[in-house]
């Protein structure tokens, strides 16, 4: 897979970060950020694309259960997940200018280092005009490469490596 030099920069943290947090038990690998209205489609296909890719993915369509208080089973999914991805859409900016469920996941995920943006049929432009924190971090856009290409990135970001096993003679 190539990557950027932006890319190798904004992505080596995070790698860092995933590999330290390795070892802890019941992680996902990733939180799935999304706008509600992209939960068919664009986020689904991410969501899709990383689990084919053997990357466990918390994603509020299959995670939160029917009747289960929607923020709490949020703020659970952060505390278990080692990188937040926000999938950045206009869907998503107008729900985080709308303050809603959208707005309280970023919010959460921004005060970790922890966190990629993948930009999907907007630009970064239009993100730093929303949030101008989330704006100013590097991520992943599918106007450069597409989705499948960038949940190739995302898995490799994220895959741990192996455990050594030593061999008992």
């Amino acid at each position: 897979m190539a990557y950027t030099p932006a890319q190798v920069r904004a992505l080596t943290p995070i790698r860092e970060s995933v590999e330290k947090r390795g070892s802890l038990p019941d992680l996902r690998d990733v939180f799935l950020c999304h706008a509600w209205d992209d939960r068919g489609g664009a986020a689904k296909e991410l969501h899709d694309l990383l689990e084919s890719r053997g990357v466990s993915v918390w994603f509020s369509e299959k995670d939160v259960l029917l009747g289960a208080p929607l923020l709490r089973e949020i703020d659970k999914g952060l505390a278990k997940s080692r990188v937040g991805i926000v999938l950045v859409t206009p869907a998503l900016l107008r729900r985080v200018q709308g303050e809603g469920i959208a707005d309280k996941e970023l919010s959460a995920l921004l005060a970790r280092e922890l966190l990629v943006p993948i930009v999907h049929d907007t630009t970064y432009e239009a993100l730093r005009e929303v949030s101008p924190l989330l704006g100013s971090r590097s991520g992943l856009s599918t106007a450069e490469e597409p989705m499948a290409n960038v949940a190739a990135k995302l898995a490799e970001l994220v895959a741990l490596p192996p455990v050594a096993v030593e061999a008992h003679v």
